[in-house]
């Protein structure tokens, strides 16, 4: 007999179809031949799948059985493959019949030799194919169902067990789809003060000045100070007065974290946006994304949310290097035998370094130690393309032994946050008198920047200076002018106007020693 049962194969952050088939009255001795490019892992379901039928009641096939994951041209990855696989042999060999048809749901899961079911990579994305495919719903592994419960318009079945799956499908029990998340996302309460908030950080204004415009605007960051400065604490503070990200935003951040492993438990559901820091030692691949099977990077795990990248002279000029074109694009495009996918990779980047080996050049406290050419050598692992798509270079000075003794605060994560939301609801309400969908000043194309970014001619003026003596590229004119509609949307002003021009100018403080 002949029975099918619908599944997907993970590709980056996106599920595909593949449907599973099964024919189990051809002729000669009981035997499983699995077909349609399977990995390793999928080949060793046949053992894992025997095991969970016995223990669940039910026989394997006496025939020879073909099993088929289609489209065979399409490698076939990961234990996803097992649930689907063994409701198709019970269908086929007529142990289980269907009141539920099965060709309403998409299936997945792993099974254990117990015939439990064990959570699965992108329980999300599949809800997502379930609902472009116009099914009624999924059958998944009931950890990595909540997450799939975020989509509206799908019916997500919890299973625990081969038998409670397959005694849903024969109409024998109801199981209670869960219920839909998508208002969790609506009805959360933006008002929470975060665990790490600005206002534990002393002193640094104009550094605590410059991190509230790059993000007002999401432009990328570079801090720059001595040991001690303060440097990773505001970094990681960050993401706390970034605004709350869309719903859209938020499926796509839980799509990736679901592509990379990472389940997401109803009860640890936490809607905010993504904050990594990778180490320096790490690889080109484990930044970008790849593997024989592409599968997401650091930089794909920052989606909408921020980069941070401590001791950035110290990362591999390669794994840098490869930071470019996605900080340009908002993507990243990844080709392996397997295929080639593209992962959003859109992010503010936010960096962080010593002005020299010692760290303490330019600081009154404490000598440095380093020769010149020392400090060229250092400062040249950072090469120019990259700094240029940097939009703001900050010095971030060491802090006095009295401002370190001072009870005086500065202010909440709460009070940005609200002024940054104000401008990036500017922003919004600005481009979207246009057929686009651009929501940041970092995002303007340069035929907008012509429109939104207009200065007066005695700025034109100013700026062609500053670009003659920092030897500036076109590049870092353009992100200029970005920022400095930043610093005139937080003042609230229509245009640009020379103060705020002036502003975003200094900003490009190590163009100044780099060129």
């Amino acid at each position: 007999m002949l029975s099918t049962i619908h599944s997907g194969s993970l590709l980056g952050i996106d599920a595909h179809p593949v449907l599973v088939e099964v024919n189990s009255h051809e002729k000669g001795e009981p035997f499983i031949i699995l077909v349609g490019l399977p990995d390793a892992a999928v080949k060793e379901s046949q053992n894992r799948i025997s095991s969970a039928m016995g223990n669940s009641g039910y026989k394997m096939p006496e025939q020879r059985t073909t099993v088929n994951l289609a489209p065979g041209d399409i490698k076939k990855e990961g234990t996803l493959y097992d649930l689907p696989i063994a409701l198709a042999l019970l269908a086929a060999t007529s142990q289980i019949k269907e009141p539920n048809p099965i060709d309403d749901y998409i299936i997945a899961g792993e099974l254990s030799l117990s015939g439990a079911i064990r959570p699965i990579k992108g329980g999300l994305a599949l809800a997502i194919l379930a609902k472009k495919s116009g099914k009624k719903g999924v059958i998944l592994p009931k950890k990595s169902a909540f997450e799939a419960s975020l989509v509206e318009g799908v019916s997500v079945i919890p299973a625990d067990s081969l038998s409670q799956a397959a005694a849903f499908i024969k109409g024998q029990i109801a199981i209670q789809p869960l219920k839909n998340q998508h208002t969790l996302h609506q009805n959360r309460d933006s008002k929470v003060v975060p665990v790490s908030c600005f206002s534990e950080i002393k002193g640094q204004k104009a550094v605590r000045r410059a991190v509230e415009i790059a993000v007002a605007g999401g432009h990328n960051l570079l801090l720059i100070g001595p040991p001690g400065s303060g440097k990773s604490m505001i970094s990681k503070r960050i993401p706390s007065i970034m605004p709350e990200p869309s719903l859209d935003e938020y499926l796509e951040i839980l799509a990736i974290e679901s592509a990379a492993g990472k389940t997401i438990a109803g009860e640890k559901l936490e809607i905010c946006r993504p904050f990594r820091s990778p180490h320096h030692t790490i690889s080109d691949v484990g930044l970008l994304g790849g593997g024989s099977i592409p599968g997401p990077g650091e930089i794909s795990m920052a989606h909408n949310g921020v980069l941070f990248l401590d001791e950035l002279p110290e990362y591999k000029r390669s794994a840098l290097e490869v930071m470019r074109q996605p900080l340009e694009d908002g993507e990243v495009t990844i080709t392996r035998s397997a295929g080639t996918i593209t992962l959003p990779a859109n992010f503010m980047l936010v960096v962080a370094m010593n002005p020299c080996p010692c760290g303490y050049m330019g600081g009154s406290e404490q000598p440095c130690r380093c020769s010149a050419p020392q400090i060229a050598r250092y400062r040249s692992r950072i090469s120019g393309p990259l700094l240029d798509r940097i939009d703001l270079h900050i010095d971030a000075p060491a802090l006095s032994l009295k401002e370190l003794q001072s009870k005086e605060y500065g202010e909440s994560s709460e009070a940005i946050k609200d002024r940054v939301e104000s401008c990036r609801k500017l922003q919004s309400d600005r481009f979207h008198r246009k057929p686009s969908s651009q929501k940041r000043n970092a995002d303007l194309s340069p035929k907008e920047i012509r429109t939104y970014c207009e200065i007066s001619a005695p700025d034109a003026v100013i700026l062609e200076k500053a670009m003659k003596e920092l030897n500036l590229s076109a590049r870092a004119y353009d992100r200029i002018l970005r920022v400095a509609r930043t610093i005139a949307d937080l003042a609230m002003s229509e245009k640009i106007e020379t103060p705020h021009l002036l502003e975003a100018i200094q900003y490009r403080s190590l163009d100044r020693n780099l060129y």
